[in-house]
């Protein structure tokens, strides 16, 4: 039987169509008025014009025409205040200080101008423009000429909602409002800042009533009400509340204005280290007459039976670092300390999962040596103010109880979320289509300084071995990450038991140990990069355009797709079932494939990039530094003994490694430790390669008195010498003999393109290398060409479609969605092949390529078969094919390339469907790689 989509709406006409369609309207009439309420019919109001400012050292207060006014607290020269109350009065402050945990910064000296149609607020960094007739604001930079943002109208508010309208510059980029669930650049995108729980694609798992812009502001709306931000022209901000009460965050760049964001919200936590080793959640308690799940789950019966898949860890070599062993849907726990102590002895720390609240949490924390908390949405749904005091909660349980630092996770966060909780996605299916969506949310979630988001790896439903290997791979470059296991398939292929990584068939095991234990080495330089979140805002995952904030590829969403974690990897997610990955988008400089050492030079795209299962597409940044660990399972297994300095020279680069005892809150106090590495490398071509290493400055429980290094220098070819300080290192004739030496060197042209391996015995001080006669790598320069943005297309022509209601529509073939797809029609009868769909790219382009992915929700009718790619200037006169050929009978994503031609149209004709099964075609996706032309 030939598959069809599985809804099927009545015909137009059929018996039953106008009912549905009656009832259709009434539904979208009442959910227009569950959002938009009695508000949506009433008059709006704004303050009118200004009749006067007073001010009170640095707080200025402006009267108006009507009943309101409004107040400007100036709390630093970057930073400031605006609160509009329609009364006229200052008392209603729902958040209090929740949101805004430090409001004074000293005394500023800010200066207050009447220049006639406006008065001036000033400071060393804004100049705040108070237009008087109507009351609108401006902000400038201190010159008073450079705009950052101007209301385009005067605020405005209802019984229940107000809304701040202002104009957008015409490049301008937003970015920002929490844990959404999907692409990071928001120009265009209207946002929920309202809790649903719904965990899908284009919802906010975690809304914060925070964005930030391009023109170099901030925002937060100081308030627990529920909004939504539509990022138009012009921009229009609205929360549901009679009131208007925002923080402004001025600065030069993004990351400035994370940095004054987290100054008055609170700088994201210090997770302990072993909160950055992969967790594991389930129910082990199965057992209890009160648990809602299966009760005959094998090895599940009372907690301690967590120990034994604690041991599986173990004997599996398979990093991982703490249990959730429990959770609140009925299972509870039995002998809670006898299990933290075993899973202690096992290198595991023990936390706790709950649905019902935390009333026995301080014993729970302080008697039986738990450590985490989970603070399951059955009990924080509600959101907003709620789950914020029930994470303070959990914050409390584990501070107070213990010297530990916090480790909580939350489903429903707020902003300031980010000073308490790792937020995570919710309940998610392990399917390729989420993961694609994954890839933008948590990335996305560092521009409102989430440092620590995730999602559960490979889901909590559903899944694969090969989506649970993917999705693992790149999880292992964030913070932090979870396996849950108990809601998804048993057993739904052979060596697939449940959501723990230890416990798959090869090649799956394998891969993912590759990857937990590469996380484990890398545990310096990822802890590190939270420690720079701790100080300065600043995500560890990162935003393309945090980095390269003048790249205009850069800053919208063609990158969302890859992240760097960190400084200096650039991570680029294999996202459907394919061994190829195209579209790393490469900016400008050199980036050392991390596998095989081949140097690429960008700016540009890389595309056919060779990804099998086990390869994540890994890049390191030139002149990158990154320490390592020996390799171990958890976190105080060895000693550091030795520390290991991967180093990819170019040009002068740094690190600065940050150290403490890694689970107690004593580095509040002082109680850590600081070493930086100095690199200067020729920028080009052959020269010396110097690595200045500094002492470690500081002190902390645990840290060694001497420790030995190890470097392993990216270079295409041998020095002439290497030297630590005033002696000279032996050459070593084979790497079997290096790794038998205490101290030497060995260059190794067949590891990575060439390496150069050096030992220099223990030190307690700072020491310099010197490697005389490196070769710098010249590397190949990537294409120019990229994807073509499908912000910009549209449907010129389908021969055939289904009504948007049916989901059959053509414009879903090219709407960024995987999970919607284009199908031809079936309600009126099938209409005979060929079928084709033609593009409006927006633009002209040379276009080169052309991907098709074919729907990916189990169906198979509809798979293109036989085809044709055109690309014409116009729908009139299409030419000669640039591409024909016959796409294989799978779900993967199928790339085909061709000679670049000129044009604004893109047309794909499918002359038979796959299998020669029917007479239907469908797309989830079609996409094209070009460069603009003239």
């Amino acid at each position: 039987m030939r598959s069809v989509p599985t809804t099927v709406l009545p015909r137009p006409g059929s018996p039953g169509a106008r009912p549905a369609a009656a009832l259709a309207a009434l539904l979208l009439v009442a959910s227009l008025f569950a959002v938009l309420g009695p508000a949506a019919t009433a008059r709006a109001v704004t303050a009118g014009k200004v009749t006067g400012v007073s001010r009170s050292g640095d707080t200025f207060t402006v009267t108006t025409s009507g009943r309101a006014a409004a107040r400007v607290t100036v709390a630093r020269a970057d930073i400031f205040r605006i609160w509009l109350s329609p009364d006229g009065t200052f008392g209603n402050d729902p958040a209090g200080t929740d949101l805004a945990v430090r409001t004074g910064f000293g005394t500023v000296g800010a200066t207050l101008t009447d220049a006639g149609a406006y008065y001036r607020i000033g400071t060393p960094a804004i100049s705040l423009r108070i237009n008087k007739s109507p009351l609108t604001f401006a902000l400038y930079k201190a010159d008073d000429t450079t705009l950052v943002w101007a209301e385009s109208k005067p605020t405005s508010w209802t019984g229940s909602q107000t809304t701040q309208y202002l104009t957008r510059g015409a490049d301008e980029q937003f970015y920002g409002t929490g844990l959404r669930l999907g692409e990071w650049a928001l120009r265009d995108k209207t946002v929920p800042i309202s809790v649903t729980n719904r965990w899908t694609e284009n919802s906010n798992a975690s809304p914060a009533p925070f964005y930030m812009s391009t023109n170099g502001y901030g925002v937060m709306r100081n308030t627990w009400a529920p909004g939504s931000y539509a990022f138009g022209a012009p921009t229009s901000l609205t929360h549901d509340e009679s009131r208007f009460d925002a923080w402004y965050f001025a600065g030069n760049s993004l990351k400035d204005v994370l940095n004054g964001y987290t100054d008055v919200t609170g700088k994201p936590f210090l997770a302990p280290v072993w909160g950055l080793e992969l967790g594991n959640a389930d129910c082990f308690n199965a057992s209890n007459p009160s648990y809602t799940g299966d009760h005959d789950r094998l090895r599940h019966q009372t907690t301690p039976d967590v120990l034994g898949y604690a041991a599986d860890a173990r004997a599996a070599d398979m990093p991982s670092g703490w249990f959730l062993p429990n959770d609140g849907y009925g299972c509870g726990y039995t002998d809670l300390p006898a299990t933290a102590a075993g899973l202690k002895a096992k290198g595991f720390n023990t936390g706790l999962w709950t649905s019902t609240g935390l009333a026995d949490i301080n014993w729970e924390v302080g008697t039986a040596g738990s450590r985490a908390v989970k603070t399951d949405v059955a009990w924080i749904g509600g959101g907003y103010k709620s789950a914020f005091t029930g994470v303070n909660q959990a914050v409390a349980g584990i501070e107070d109880n213990a010297d530990a630092r916090r480790f909580v996770w939350t489903v429903d966060g707020w902003a300031g979320t980010q000073r308490n909780a790792v937020v995570w996605t919710g309940d998610t299916s392990g399917t390729w289509d989420a993961m694609r969506w994954h890839v933008p949310a948590i990335t996305g979630a560092g521009l409102s300084a989430l440092n620590y988001a995730s999602g559960d790896v490979d889901g909590i439903y559903g899944g694969s071995p090969q989506t649970y290997a993917r999705d693992l791979q790149w999880k292992a470059f964030t913070p932090a990450f979870m396996t849950m296991s108990g809601w998804g398939a048993a057993n739904p292929s052979a060596g697939y038991e449940d959501k723990q990584p230890w416990r798959f068939a090869e090649p799956y095991a394998s891969i993912n140990r590759k990857y937990l234990q590469l996380k484990m080495r890398l545990m310096p330089y990822l802890y590190t990069m939270s420690k720079v979140a701790n100080d300065t805002g600043v995500p560890s995952t990162r935003a393309m355009v945090l980095e390269y904030p003048d790249d205009p590829v850069a800053r919208g969403n063609l990158t969302s797709g890859q992240f760097m974690a960190g400084d200096s990897f650039l991570v680029a997610p294999v996202v459907s079932d394919t061994s190829t990955r195209d579209g790393v988008y490469l900016p400008a400089g050199s980036w050392t494939d991390y596998w095989t050492g081949k140097v690429y030079n960008g700016p540009g795209w890389l595309n056919g990039y060779s990804a099998p299962l086990d390869t994540l597409p890994l890049f390191v940044k030139a002149g990158g530094v990154v320490p390592m660990w020996p390799q171990m399972n958890y976190t105080g297994e060895k000693p550091v003994s030795t520390l290991t300095y991967d180093v990819y020279p170019r040009g002068n680069s740094s690190f600065n490694l940050y150290e403490d005892d890694g689970t107690t809150r004593a580095y509040q106090s002082g109680a850590f430790a600081r070493q930086q590495v100095d690199v200067t490398a020729p920028a080009s071509g052959t020269g010396d390669v110097t690595l200045a290493v500094g002492a470690a400055t500081g002190s902390y429980t645990g840290k060694p008195a001497s420790r030995g290094y190890e470097f392993t220098v990216h270079t295409a070819g041998a020095p002439t010498s290497v030297k630590v300080g005033a002696g000279t290192l032996t050459a070593l004739g084979s790497k079997a003999a290096y790794d038998a030496a205490s101290t030497g060197w060995y260059f190794d042209p067949a590891d990575r393109a060439g390496v150069l391996w050096i030992k220099t015995g223990g030190a307690a001080g700072a020491f310099t290398v010197i490697a005389a006669g490196i070769t710098v790598p010249t590397g190949t320069p990537v294409a120019a060409s990229g994807p073509i943005a499908q912000a910009g297309w549209k449907l010129a022509y389908a021969d055939s479609q289904e009504s948007a209601g049916e989901n059959g529509s053509a414009a879903n073939a090219f709407d960024g969605n995987g999970g919607t797809i284009w199908h031809t029609g079936w309600s009126n009868g099938a209409a005979p092949l060929p079928h084709e769909i033609q593009i409006d790219l927006g633009a002209r382009y040379d276009v080169d390529s052309m991907t098709y992915l074919p729907r990916q929700d189990g169906g198979v009718n509809g798979r293109i078969g036989r085809y044709e790619i055109y690309v014409s200037d116009s729908t009139a006169s299409w030419g000669t094919p640039v591409a024909t050929g016959t796409f294989a009978d799978t779900a993967s994503a199928k790339t085909v390339g061709f000679t670049a031609r000129p044009g604004r149209y893109l047309r794909l004709r499918a002359l038979s469907e796959a299998g020669d099964r029917g007479p239907w075609t469908s797309a989830a996706e079609i996409t094209a790689t070009g460069r603009p032309s003239p």
